[in-house]
């Protein structure tokens, strides 16, 4: 059942503890980290142990939730640094702080650590009684395809009669409670991250499927969960502006496969790996997952993929495929169109023989799963042109679902229209290249707002056209730049003929796009639809 607005929020906040926490449980936990340097009390150095007694509260990493009893983790961020902020939590009465570099000049209890960061997950994680440890984790990492696998790996444990939560892009699911992700975040930070998983575990399900993004990995927020399962989908040029190089955005990805460990007290699974072998970087994320002991099991569409997918059929509502499979074999149809979701199943099918469940539970699983908000969701409204809005916001994603939408519009004597943009503050180096696979695929590419953030909105365009015109757009002509996300829709919708299809890429389930003065609220299916009203098109479905 879906739940209503804040559910999941009210499911979170129970379960946070009630009862206060002595400091040394986590003092001895990142003693056997390697992160404890020392602690500060009062001005002076003294033996961590002698904080052992300090009792805890809450924990917080953002000043303004800091309070009474609390305990504050001073992380150094790109834009604001806590450690600056240590007078006003010592000001609001909190217990004690995570600190890289004492402040001597405060009474407050301040435990060193060689990373604040880390610290911080590991905190999390003992303040909320490790919930990880008590269910079964499945990470699904990758650039394109996380959230889809992750539904669809729901839909095929809980057939198979395992009740399972997610934290992902799109939904958080709570015990029977479903609910829409509000924030741009996959993976949130580590106390929100540990707050659902005890939720997870509070309501009674057995496992959780958890979105692992590269920022979660590189930033530590999933530093202390005990993974069972990883699965790897691809891997493209993505993120660049935190990782800085695509080998560092790869290893942010590996350190997924190596969280893994052979084998761990009340371990529910056995720790078991899932990569792509269609990828070209399969052979890092099998060696991951060799080195740490784990199983491996490929999958793909080549022969030598433990999982095998053939016999490939599709169309703009269905995706039919055969599987070979270690001890399985079938005929799998999906509710779900895009070649590239043959991948997403064959991950999932490989995930099931891995851990042993019913094969024809989990195909049943994922043959009921209707669809995934924002992910090729048609708008039919009478009109006699396609709506496709999709979440595509990378290079590689965007020339696969213009690669599968082309045929179809030209089976119906149309071409492609798209509507996309790029993120602010985000990897500069894709702006040209999506706007060149536009161009590619594209009779008319038009360029609009995606979340400028802090960044020019018109050059962030600038870009991406510069990207379009390399591939023969023409600026006015088949080319439009314009910000206003609404008009650019109207403008794209207005310029569909009888067979085209028109893709709105880049925003899909999100609720807002992001300027610098704040949130602008924002649906991108729900807007089709009204233009397409104006239009003089009635609802169809």
């Amino acid at each position: 059942m879906s739940g209503s607005s804040g559910e999941v929020a009210r499911l979170v906040a129970a379960a946070e503890p009630t009862a206060p926490k002595p400091l040394r449980g986590l003092l001895s936990r990142l003693a056997a980290v390697g992160l404890l340097r020392g602690a500060v009390r009062a001005g002076a150095a003294v033996d961590p142990e002698a904080l052992a007694g300090v009792e805890i509260r809450s924990i917080a990493f953002d000043s303004r939730r800091a309070g009474p009893g609390g305990l504050f983790a001073a992380i150094p961020g790109a834009r604001a640094d806590g450690h600056a902020f240590l007078p006003a939590v010592a000001a609001a009465g909190a217990a004690a702080a995570l600190v890289e570099r004492p402040n001597p000049e405060l009474a407050l209890a301040q435990v060193i650590v060689a990373d604040a960061r880390r610290a911080l997950a590991f905190a999390a994680a003992w303040w909320y009684g490790d919930p990880s440890e008590s269910l079964a984790i499945v990470g699904v990492t990758g650039t394109d395809g996380k959230t889809t696998t992750s539904f669809l790996a729901v839909a095929a444990l809980e057939r198979a009669g395992i009740a399972t939560g997610l934290i992902g892009t799109v939904e958080t699911k709570i015990g029977s409670i479903r609910e829409a992700n509000p924030e741009h975040v996959t993976t949130p930070e580590a106390p929100e991250l540990q707050a659902t998983l005890r939720a997870i575990a509070d309501a009674g399900d057995r496992a959780a499927v958890v979105e692992t993004t590269s920022h979660g990995l590189a930033l530590h927020r999933v530093e202390a969960i005990a993974y069972d399962a990883a699965v790897f989908t691809n891997l493209t040029h993505e993120h660049l502006e935190l990782h800085g190089t695509f080998e560092a955005y790869r290893a942010a990805k590996l350190s997924l496969f190596e969280r893994l460990i052979a084998q761990r007290p009340g371990q529910a699974w056995p720790s078991v790996g899932i990569v792509n072998r269609d990828d070209p970087s399969a052979p890092f994320f099998e060696g991951a997952a060799r080195q740490a002991g784990a199983a491996l099991m490929t999958y793909g569409t080549g022969p030598d993929a433990d999982v095998r997918g053939s016999n490939v059929e599709e169309d703009l509502a269905r995706l039919r495929f055969d599987v070979a499979a270690p001890g399985w074999s079938g005929r799998i149809a999906l509710r779900l169109a895009g070649q590239f979701n043959v991948h997403n199943a064959l991950a999932v099918v490989a995930l099931g023989r891995a851990l042993g469940l019913d094969p024809d539970a989990v195909r049943e699983g994922i043959e009921e799963l209707p669809g995934v908000p924002g992910r090729m969701q048609r708008i039919d409204a009478g009109q006699p042109f396609g709506v496709i809005v999709d979440f595509a916001h990378s290079p590689a994603s965007l020339d696969k679902v213009l690669g599968l939408l082309g045929p179809s519009a030209a089976a119906r004597g149309g071409g492609l229209i798209v509507v996309f943009g790029s993120a602010g503050e985000r990897d500069r180096g894709k702006r040209p290249m999506m706007g060149r696979v536009a161009g590619e695929h594209c009779r008319l590419v038009v360029v609009a707002d995606e979340d400028p953030r802090g960044e020019d909105p018109v050059s962030i365009l600038e870009e991406i056209g510069a990207g379009a015109e390399a591939a023969g757009r023409r600026r006015g002509r088949d080319l439009l730049l314009i910000a206003d996300r609404r008009a650019a829709i109207a403008a794209a919708l207005s310029r569909a003929r009888p067979g085209d299809v028109v893709l709105l890429a880049g925003k899909g389930h999100e609720q807002t796009i992001e300027y610098a003065s704040g949130n602008l609220p924002w649906n991108e299916a729900a807007v089709a639809r009204e233009v397409l009203a104006a239009m003089g098109y009635g609802e169809v479905r």
